[in-house]
């Protein structure tokens, strides 16, 4: 079926089977679908965009992307953004995220050299993103560095933070006065890991043990001083509210009588959820579990040269507090036990000491990591809403993957769609999460990153072999069409 189909009045909708009772939502909740730039604009070097790290990741030779490839053209959203819009009409979404280029916008990284045409585009894509009744959620930064700043030492600078905080002032003065949701950072675990500890991401830095964790710690210095920058100079008189992405797994004990693995468990969620969540929910710093056995992994490996994890200092913009609600991409789960690293070897695995297991029980859904386990998410909101003082949670990324030939009767994502959002009702109506929206993750088939063209998670498939790239809805882009009509209208009460 063509994206200008009616596709919510398509007959395959019907088969969706809810109970009413259990599954209404809030007549103002967010049904969303998600993207980044760098996945699929394409136009990596036309009206005076400056490279990014992608860029230099997937045309220097070596690197780890799937058969050479890149994000050069992908989807071409550049030049094909209405096709894009009308995906989004099609679909009924009330809430699009997408991610700004930051080398599109300013080619060097900063804000002595804008990019006139950058800045067209996107006010293009955001007047266009209002004008259809469909509320923007912004993310400044997914994964695409300026290499101009990669070249001044990237993340792993301890200027970055103040840069990417003009950056983000750039952004609020520009959009600020249309989008009323922000998320500064996607994924700094991703980063911070993929990228600088196992390298298998861009910028392609394999220092283990040592370049995540400064990372991620300079990503939160910036998002912070962002957040305190909306905060004093442009939420009085713009609205909105700032936060920062951070996807986890949920984890359980392989062993639930065992107590090794409910450690394990607790360093597991410490290391991916609670490194980046703790400093701006709890305490303002790291978890306690985190630093003592990264402290303890030191001391064992004989290492001197003081903490590996650093320490906030007080004469900067506090973290704690620095986000208006809680941002979460949630796709798996995994059982833990302690881990099984080789002796004497320096690494974020080593120190964190747990694995993640997938119990057999669970389905695969494409891509082998991606075990599908809907109560996990309710169990994960649950955690969040326990430990964090019960935020307001958009689960800003969420989805599933085909690989080999395309199946655009996907059944079986139809039905993992279905049960996702019965488990995200069950979690608002009887665990009390204030969960405010779902993105699904993605809008279309699209770069995904080192996986390249290979693995799918599209609502709307993309033809990448012709250069008009026609998109067209996957049956599980008509279904979840149908449950956004079907409960947009609807008013939850009870709560």
């Amino acid at each position: 079926m063509n994206a200008t189909a009616n596709i919510t009045n398509s007959p395959e909708w019907n088969c969706i089977h809810t109970n009413d009772s259990e599954t209404m939502f809030p007549t103002n909740f967010a049904w969303g679908a998600a993207t980044s730039a760098y996945q699929i604009e394409g136009g990596w070097n036309v009206d005076d965009k400056g490279p990014s790290i992608w860029d230099t990741f997937c045309h220097e030779g070596g690197r780890l992307v799937f058969e050479g490839q890149s994000g050069d053209v992908t989807c071409n959203s550049y030049e094909l953004w209405e096709e894009d819009l009308r995906c989004i009409r099609q679909l009924g979404l009330t809430h699009y995220r997408l991610s700004l280029s930051w080398s599109r916008l300013l080619p060097e990284g900063i804000t002595r050299h804008v990019n006139q045409k950058g800045l067209r585009y996107y006010n293009k894509v955001i007047n266009d993103l209002v004008a259809s009744d469909v509320l923007p959620m912004v993310t400044l930064y997914h994964f695409d560095l300026p290499q101009a700043l990669q070249d001044q030492g990237g993340w792993k600078s301890p200027e970055i933070a103040a840069i990417f905080d003009s950056y983000a002032r750039f952004c609020f003065e520009s959009f600020g006065d249309r989008v009323k949701l922000w998320i500064t950072l996607n994924e700094p675990y991703v980063c911070a890991k993929l990228g600088h500890e196992d390298g298998i991401f861009a910028p392609g830095v394999k220092e283990p043990g040592m370049a995540a964790y400064l990372v991620g710690h300079n990503m939160l210095r910036g998002h912070a001083r962002a957040w305190h920058s909306y905060n004093v100079l442009y939420r009085a008189k713009q609205g909105g509210s700032v936060s920062l992405a951070i996807n986890s797994d949920w984890a359980e004990p392989l062993d639930p009588a065992s107590p090794d693995d409910t450690a394990a468990t607790e360093r597991y969620l410490a290391f991916t959820l609670g490194w980046f969540a703790w400093p701006l929910f709890v305490t303002g710093d790291y978890p306690e579990v985190m630093r003592s056995s990264i402290e303890v992994r030191s001391k064992e490996l004989g290492y001197q040269e003081g903490s590996r994890l650093p320490r906030f200092s007080k004469d900067e913009p506090s973290l704690l507090g620095t986000a208006d609600f809680f941002a979460l991409n949630y796709y798996t789960s995994r059982r833990v036990k302690p881990g099984e690293c080789c002796p004497g070897v320096l690494g974020l695995k080593s120190d964190q000491d747990a694995e993640g297991v997938v119990d057999p029980s669970w389905p695969v859904c494409g891509v082998s990591w991606l075990a599908v386990v809907p109560d996990g998410l309710r169990k994960l909101l649950k955690y969040i809403k326990d430990t964090f003082n019960n935020p307001a949670v958009y689960i800003t990324e969420n989805g599933f993957s085909q690989v080999g030939p395309v199946d655009m009767e996907d059944v079986q994502r139809c039905g993992f769609y279905h049960d996702i959002i019965q488990e995200i009702a069950r979690a608002l109506r009887e665990d009390g999460v204030d969960v405010r929206g779902y993105f699904a993750w993605s809008l279309l088939d699209n770069f995904e990153w080192a996986d390249g063209f290979s693995v799918r998670f599209g609502l709307f498939h993309v033809d990448f072999s012709r250069p008009e790239r026609p998109r067209t809805a996957y049956r599980s882009g008509r279904e979840y069409a149908g449950i956004i009509s079907k409960y947009r209208s609807q008013t939850m009460v009870n709560i």
